[in-house]
């Protein structure tokens, strides 16, 4: 029964991998702005099922709306310099903010 107990945190650390979303506001007709999350499991310098970043991208990229710009992206946790060390053993959560669309010109 403890080694079961043991293997737990792996699935659940699995599972909360696989969460993302992705969120459209309309500011026109034909544009708006986007923010894009994904989440991914570092152990032993693989990420499970892929890395939080490219997650995040790809929920954003899978709605084929047109012009889309990345504004802003940010990855927690970051170390800087160190950063290397949560390639053991981590979960990290990617956001990359932008917008989409074509403005209509005045």
């Amino acid at each position: 029964m403890r080694s079961a107990a043991r293997l737990l945190p792996v699935p659940l650390l699995v599972l909360a991998s696989a969460c993302s979303s992705v969120e459209f506001q309309r500011t026109s007709e034909s544009s708006g702005t986007f923010v894009a999350t994904g989440n991914a499991v570092t152990l032993l310098g693989v990420d499970i099922p892929r890395s939080a970043m490219n997650q995040a991208r790809e929920n954003a990229s899978d709605a084929g709306l047109h012009n889309m710009q990345v504004t802003e992206t940010e990855i927690w946790p970051y170390l800087g310099w160190f950063d290397f060390l949560l390639e053991i053993l981590s979960v990290r959560h990617a956001t990359i903010r932008g917008t989409w669309g074509y403005e209509s010109g005045s």
